[in-house]
């Protein structure tokens, strides 16, 4: 039986989550409805990612398309792909507009799919969205409709934690507070990941340790304490510890809200200013309902100062751990006043290196791996990273849990030596935040 020719129509969220994906389908063919194009042109100015893969996609139509009609069918790359078409006619037998009762460019889209398939009968034709909505309506139609997933994690209850629970013998948890270290066949059979982290348990005793690739053994992580922020748990201590570990150059640290992510991020920064030349702070920019920062009121930096709060609670609540008078408390007052420590918007570090920094960005869920990676890539000499996020809380309407750069960039590092991650799971906010998170 001859297996059916596929046509893979994009929508505008694709392109802009991956302004290559034309060239992820393998030989199968790539249509474009010329409306996608419409509202790729509305996203060329700006510099979010989004603006950034809209002129990408825009520059690559170009130049493939050259002195080509681009209504007609156009080869991709030789043998190895497809070809690609921009589909013009919205006319098609069933009319998406009437069918929901409303003109609007999802529903333009829709026809244009609707009119593909009937032009090209012995091919399946299959929608490709980020949209959930969009995928919905398409199969209210008869339309196949995707997801794309090129770039997501497959198996996504099972990204790794960085943390692993072992039953041990007392024996071997003495020796560990004695000597430091113990070798990892110790503990577990097979070669652990770099830098994992354990709760060891015996039957009277039970320590904490971290696995050092470097020496092939586990070592003891003792409780400490950053900037008067002390851990609450044993997860919120393998934060610190990798947070503070000066060979991690590159730290994740995933939890719900209330778990103290960014506290420690903060807390463990400032116990380090002095190996850095400055400390950076940032998260990503989600405005409600997706509303542009645009239509708040007065300069950059009123605008992006409701979304970077969450950043000066934490750093109030670092500086109120000392009195006013204290020479701490006065320390953050002048890392502040003379640009040590600065919190920016995301859009700021294109095109830089940062050399001697210590870069937290928070809220990393909601940034796509692309724009995860732009960020690592502008690590210069002596800078750390360090990456905090719920994946299960992530307010861009066009990624997920298992599509959103955090997800991706832990299951990518897991067993670097350069990189520690855990997954915090204990709220410490308070007993009524726990409260409302267990019951509501």
């Amino acid at each position: 039986m001859t297996k059916m020719k596929k046509i893979y129509v994009l929508d505008t969220s694709v392109l802009l989550y991956d302004s290559e994906a034309v060239k992820n389908f393998q030989k199968n063919d790539i249509a474009i409805p010329i409306t996608v194009l419409e509202e790729i042109d509305t996203f060329k100015k700006g510099n979010d990612v989004i603006n950034l893969h809209a002129r990408e996609f825009s520059r690559y139509l170009d130049k493939i398309s050259d002195k080509n009609l681009l209504q007609k069918w156009i080869p991709l790359n030789g043998k190895t792909h497809g070809k690609l078409r921009v589909i013009s006619n919205e006319n098609s037998e069933l009319d998406a507009s009437k069918v929901f009762g409303k003109e609007k460019n999802d529903h333009r889209i829709l026809n244009s799919v609707l009119r593909l398939m009937e032009e090209e009968p012995k091919k399946k034709v299959i929608l490709v969205s980020k949209d959930i909505n969009l995928r919905i309506k398409a199969r209210a139609l008869n339309i196949d409709a995707e997801d794309y997933e090129t770039i997501q994690i497959k198996d996504i209850d099972h990204l790794y934690k960085g943390k692993k629970e072992v039953a041990c013998d007392d024996s071997v948890i003495a020796t560990l507070y004695e000597d430091g270290s113990v070798p990892y066949t110790e503990i577990v059979e097979e070669k652990p990941n770099s830098n994992q982290f354990f709760i060891l348990k015996g039957s009277s005793s039970s320590a904490l340790a971290c696995y050092n690739a470097q020496d092939n053994v586990v070592e003891l992580v003792k409780k400490q304490t950053a900037y008067g922020v002390t851990p609450r748990n044993a997860e919120q201590t393998f934060a610190l510890q990798a947070i503070m570990n000066p060979d991690n150059l590159l730290v994740t640290i995933t939890g719900a809200a209330g778990t103290g992510k960014t506290l420690l991020a903060l807390a463990g920064a400032l116990q380090q200013r002095r190996n850095f030349h400055q400390i950076f702070l940032a998260r990503p920019i989600v405005p409600l309902s997706n509303s542009d920062i645009g239509y708040l009121p007065g300069d950059i930096e009123s605008k992006i100062d409701p979304y970077m709060q969450p950043l000066w609670d934490n750093l109030s609540f670092i500086k109120n751990q000392f009195s006013e008078s204290s020479k701490k408390f006065q320390k953050v007052d002048e890392m502040l006043e003379n640009d040590k420590l600065r919190i920016i918007p995301l859009a700021y570090i294109r095109g830089r290196s940062l050399s001697n920094v210590i870069f937290i960005v928070d809220e990393a869920q909601n940034l796509t791996p692309h724009e995860v990676k732009t960020i690592i890539t502008r690590a210069g000499e002596n800078t750390k990273i360090i990456f905090t996020g719920d994946i299960f809380q992530i307010d861009t309407p066009y990624l997920d849990t298992q599509s959103n750069g955090l997800s991706f960039l832990v299951d990518r590092m897991q067993d670097n030596e350069l990189y520690a991650h855990i997954n915090l799971e204990k709220g410490e906010r308070s007993e009524l935040a726990n409260l409302a998170s267990k019951l509501l």
